[in-house]
């Protein structure tokens, strides 16, 4: 579903939201678009994988500079514009169809905010935050587009969450790269189950008919390369930078989540030192997340921004000097192994050389790094986990044993 016109008016005839959008091939048609959606929007060129040179603007000076940029912009491929829902909870759904019958896979809830790209961002099954009538909602809503579209094999959509609000981001009438974890989280080879179905079998006659919410949760977990590429930024964005996966399974959530960070190092600590440093829109929502690691025990560290917001709403807090306002500074203390963990939102599409160093300090220093608040909360309820029950490891095979 790569034509957004075709694609805008299959979502219209089926009564689905979507955000506003447009497709444009010149810098004021563009303009125009952003103007009339609102900021902030979504700019990518038509059919890319990896969200390759996709941006998120805030503003017209950014949106005129990314369509001077050299990207390749003719009327057959345009710049698509999307608005774009801050504070969304992203969402990506597997199904798979015959033609008449449609079962989902799984519903993933991503762990970061919507506008991290979904190859990035942790996910998780079965969801743990989403209301059943927004569920309800999904589920209707890929049956709906499955039958449209005439698929036959598999399908994954793309949903963004806005309160209780569904809207549909993207579809792809194919095998996405999430199968491979929906396949060992719910016990059931889709692509095998698929293939059958492209040679003429219906999914009747494969013995699967009903979607199987898992007792037990499943979290995918992004490999980035950052080790091997020194000085690259390791904030994430809508342009894909992982380039790999790993899983971790439990019947508690934080413990899968500690699972998934333990196989895509650095693990999560259980004590010491978190540093917090955020942008301004992020400060009061990191609020309620460092007073969770207070709980836990750990000593917060934050510069003067962030540190005046903490110290405002009770928080213990030590003040840490910045890069150039003296010594020893973040970095030092990065270096010197006082610091365990680290919450760091970056500040804009160019990010402050001071940040970029610091994230690049703690890579090198196997310290774990959350560029974004959501992650920070499931950080630190896994480490709430991690401190009170004890690690077990069990096959795919006793997750399954009634699934098999």
């Amino acid at each position: 579903a790569e034509d957004r016109q075709l694609f805008a008016a299959m979502l219209d005839k089926l009564g689905l939201r979507q955000t506003p959008s447009g497709s444009a091939v010149t810098t004021d048609e563009a303009a125009a678009i952003a103007n009339k959606t609102g900021y902030p929007v979504l700019v990518r060129p038509s059919f890319v994988l990896g969200g390759r040179a996709m941006e998120l603007v805030y503003n017209e000076e950014d949106l005129r500079r990314y369509m001077a940029s050299a990207i390749e912009v003719t009327p057959n491929r345009p710049v698509l514009v999307d608005r774009f829902l801050e504070d969304a909870i992203e969402v990506d759904v597997d199904c798979i169809s015959d033609g008449k019958v449609t079962v989902i896979g799984a519903i993933m809830e991503h762990i970061e905010e919507a506008g991290i790209h979904s190859g990035d961002s942790a996910c998780v099954i079965p969801t743990f935050s989403l209301p059943q009538k927004v569920l309800d909602e999904i589920s209707a809503a890929t049956k709906a587009m499955a039958r449209e579209l005439n698929v036959r094999g598999l399908m994954n959509v793309q949903f963004a969450v806005k309160g209780e609000d569904v809207y549909v981001l993207e579809v792809n009438p194919r095998a996405s790269r999430t199968i491979p974890f929906v396949s060992k989280a719910i016990g059931v080879p889709l692509a095998k189950l698929a293939a059958k179905v492209m040679a003429g079998k219906s999914l009747p006659e494969l013995g699967f008919t009903t979607e199987i919410v898992p007792k037990h949760y499943s979290v995918k977990e992004a490999v980035f390369p950052f080790l091997r590429y020194e000085g690259v930024d390791i904030s994430l964005g809508p342009e894909m930078k992982s380039t790999g996966e790993v899983m971790g399974m439990d019947v508690d959530l934080g413990l899968a989540y500690a699972k998934s960070q333990m196989a895509a190092p650095p693990p999560l600590p259980t004590g010491g030192n978190v540093f917090v440093s955020v942008k301004d829109s992020d400060k009061q929502a990191v609020v309620p997340v460092v007073r969770e690691f207070v709980r836990l025990g750990f000593g917060i560290i934050a510069t003067a921004g962030t540190f005046g917001v903490l110290a405002a709403a009770k928080i213990p807090v030590t003040k840490v000097f910045k890069l150039r306002e003296g010594r020893p500074n973040v970095l030092d203390r990065v270096k010197n192994g006082d610091i365990k963990f680290i919450i760091n939102t970056p500040s804009g599409k160019i990010p402050r050389e001071d940040e970029v160093r610091i994230r690049n300090a703690s890579l090198a220093q196997r310290i774990p790094i959350m560029t974004t608040v959501r992650a920070a909360l499931a950080s630190a309820n896994g480490i709430r986990s991690l401190q009170k029950r004890k690690l077990h490891v069990r096959s795919l095979q006793e997750y399954h044993v009634k699934t098999l």
